[in-house]
């Protein structure tokens, strides 16, 4: 078997030392996966809010919630998977930390995760639209020339 081996721009990286994350920051694909899923986030989010808790108390309420927060942080980690693709497993590279944590900036650890890749993949599609934009104007240029050269 002949092996073809080529640039996909996948870059690595380092997820709070706990493991590689791996993807093209600038395919537009990814991008839009990510920004699309975010109304995905706020919906599961919301189910993890939503009532039916109002007559538990004291422990079931606490067993209810923890259920309800890791059934949450597994829509959340399939949603991440979906946009980045399977081989970059989230509950591996978190070491399992739920994404509905609070973290110690009083933020939910999915809302950090999502603010520290939001910068990368926006940047990802600026280089993205700045290479089509090139090539639109290389080609224009070869269209023109061919017209002169044709007259």
């Amino acid at each position: 078997m002949e092996k073809l081996t080529f640039d996909t721009g996948i870059r690595e990286y380092d997820v709070n030392g706990r493991g590689v994350l791996r993807f093209n920051p600038s395919d537009p694909n990814v991008y839009d996966r990510f920004f699309r899923a975010a109304d995905d986030f706020r919906r599961i989010e919301q189910e993890l809010t939503d009532g039916g808790l109002e007559e538990l108390k004291g422990e079931a309420l606490a067993e209810k919630m923890v259920r309800r927060m890791e059934e949450t942080d597994r829509k959340v980690k399939r949603t991440l998977n979906g946009v980045f693709g399977e081989p970059n497993d989230f509950d591996a590279l978190l070491e399992g930390v739920n994404l509905m944590a609070v973290a110690s900036n009083g933020e939910r650890v999915v809302t950090n995760l999502l603010a520290a890749l939001a910068p990368i993949l926006e940047q990802g599609a600026r280089e993205c639209a700045e290479q089509s934009a090139a090539g639109a104007v290389q080609q224009a240029q070869k269209n023109r020339a061919a017209r002169r050269a044709a007259k």
